[in-house]
């Protein structure tokens, strides 16, 4: 089970713009790109990536070995399924101390 953070955190609000604008204004993000569902910010050590949508906190990136696998054990074992977009793919679980994570391989 060798798992690890990747460097993107996401996060959803219902102005994207507004807050990517906050992010470069007072933190020195860098919008580096812009699309209709999602604008893409780097730093120096993490992406964060704003997407439209109604606000679940920050969501860090976990890379599992496999997605299902781990979307399985982590319900088993007390997590939650936030969102599930297989075709995405995407695998959203809040964890029972609150932590919501993307699972990806």
């Amino acid at each position: 089970m060798a798992n690890s953070f990747s460097t993107d955190i996401l996060i959803q609000t219902p102005d994207p713009t507004r807050a990517a604008s906050f992010y470069v204004e007072q933190l020195g993000f860098e919008v580096t790109g812009e699309d209709p569902p999602m604008i893409s910010l780097h730093g120096a050590h993490i992406n964060l990536f704003i997407e439209r949508g109604p606000s679940l906190g920050p969501v860090l990136e976990v890379t599992v070995d496999s997605v299902e696998a781990a979307r399985l054990r982590l319900v088993k074992n007390g997590c939650v399924v936030v969102k599930h977009e297989p075709d995405f793919p995407r695998c959203y679980v809040k964890d029972p101390f609150g932590l919501i994570y993307n699972l990806t391989s």
